[in-house]
């Protein structure tokens, strides 16, 4: 059963979807996802979708959101800054804890790309998260921008565009609007996974936020909860090193999988293998218990 609702977050009113599962029965409490979706995305995209409805299949309670400023929740339309992503997730761990179909002990968080970096990163500062999902996300955005912006003129064209964006601000007290592209590459081939209703154009905010984000001084203090890091070994849009090096700065119980028959779009393929991994890591880590 999906049931769309709303919830606050600093002021503004955001907009998600809550799937309960099939075999639900009144008075049990279960434990329950949180899914974060991608740069500019919206919890409406095709791999939301796939997600919320393996989650609810297997037996957890789901909530898809729509960070602040994307899909239908308020909040100025593309100002995406990282740590108003983190207090919508929090927020969004205090409005589950309420629900009567909920284990406020076991909410966790799955997110892809951008959302994944927001989950490891509030994992690790709200201890009311009891697992993290992690696929094609990233640990320190600088460390990522140049990744994606490789080689010295590439690189000179990024940095050049955050210290135009600060001027423009300090002499206009305006963003200036940058095209995602510009911030975030993705190959051609690839551009329609990219949610309907996707987000196009940023303030340059939004992309000097993402370059001083760092899930990676958050990452150690998931445990003793567990996490789980899923990346493509091939991805075409955030490098796969982001997910090894936040492996290396995780503690146990921890797990890192590579997967060489997918690309940054994970869960948008619905891959047989990467759906057997997920659900062997949760029967072992986070297996829905009601009560």
């Amino acid at each position: 059963m999906e049931v769309r609702i709303n919830f606050q977050s600093d002021g503004l009113k955001l907009a998600g979807l809550v799937d309960i599962p099939d075999d639900y029965k009144a008075g049990e409490r279960r434990p329950a996802f949180i899914m974060l979706h991608g740069f500019g995305g919206n919890k409406d995209g095709q791999g939301q979708k796939v997600v919320g409805k393996q989650m609810a299949k297997w037996g957890y309670v789901s909530l898809r959101v729509d960070f602040r400023g994307c899909g239908d929740s308020e909040g100025e339309r593309g100002r995406i800054i990282c740590l108003d992503q983190v207090a919508d997730t929090r927020n969004a761990i205090s409005y589950m804890a309420t629900r009567p179909e909920v284990d406020a002990a076991r909410i966790a968080l799955i997110g892809s790309s951008f959302g994944a970096a927001v989950a490891v990163f509030t994992g690790g500062a709200d201890k009311r998260v009891a697992a993290v999902v992690s696929c094609g996300g990233w640990g320190d955005g600088e460390r990522k921008f140049r990744g994606q912006h490789p080689g010295a003129e590439k690189w000179a064209k990024f940095t050049a565009m955050l210290e135009e964006g600060k001027r423009h601000r300090e002499q206009t007290g305006k963003s200036l609007m940058v095209p995602r592209y510009d911030i975030v590459p993705i190959p051609d081939k690839l551009r329609n996974r990219m949610s309907h209703g996707s987000i196009m154009e940023f303030p340059a905010e939004t992309a000097q936020s993402m370059n001083d984000f760092r899930a990676d001084d958050q990452v150690g203090n998931i445990s003793p909860r567990p996490l789980l890091l899923l990346h493509s070994a091939n991805d075409s849009v955030t490098p796969t090193y982001e997910s090894i090096e936040m492996f290396k700065k995780a503690r146990q119980p921890a797990e890192l999988h590579l997967l060489s028959d997918v690309d940054h779009f994970t869960f948008n393929e619905e891959n047989p293998r990467l759906t057997n991994i997920v659900k062997e890591w949760l029967d072992k880590y986070f297996p829905v218990r009601t009560n």
